[in-house]
C-alpha cells in the first residue's frame, strides 16, 4: 500500500477541498445570536424587586436565587423534600401560601414578570 501513494493523494485532495472551502467573514462572526426569551431580563413586580435587590430579572436568574435563599435559610421540608416550607419573605412572593411544592415555584414566580409589548 505503501508504494502506489494512495494516502499521498488523499491528503492533497483534502488540502486543496480545504483550501477552497470560502472561510465566514469577519461580518458574519461578530452578529450576535438572539437572546432567548428565558434569558431575557423584564421588568419585575415590587415584591419579587424587593426580594431579588433588582428591578428586572431574568425568569432563570430569579428561580436560582429563589432556591438559593430556600436552601440558605433551610426551608425544604425535611420528610418531604419536595416541599417548600414558606417564611414571611418567601410569602410575598408566593400568594402568602404557608409551603408550596417544588415544580409551583416556577408558576408563582411567572406572575412577578411584567409583559411587555
Amino acid at each position: 500500500m505503501e508504494g502506489n501513494g494512495f494516502f499521498k493523494r488523499c491528503r492533497a485532495l483534502m488540502a486543496a477541498a480545504k483550501a477552497a472551502t470560502p472561510k465566514p467573514s469577519s461580518a458574519a462572526k461578530t452578529t450576535a445570536k438572539p437572546t432567548p426569551a428565558i434569558l431575557k431580563p423584564l421588568p419585575v413586580s415590587p415584591a419579587l424587586s424587593q426580594f431579588l435587590g433588582v428591578p428586572e430579572a431574568a425568569r432563570t436568574e430569579a428561580v436560582k436565587k429563589v432556591w438559593e435563599y430556600i436552601k440558605l435559610h433551610n426551608l425544604q421540608n425535611p420528610t418531604n423534600k419536595r416541599e417548600i416550607l414558606c417564611d414571611s419573605k418567601l410569602k410575598t412572593i408566593f400568594e402568602g401560601k404557608d409551603k408550596v411544592g417544588m415544580l409551583e415555584i416556577a408558576k408563582l414566580l411567572s406572575a412577578h414578570f411584567v409583559k411587555t409589548g
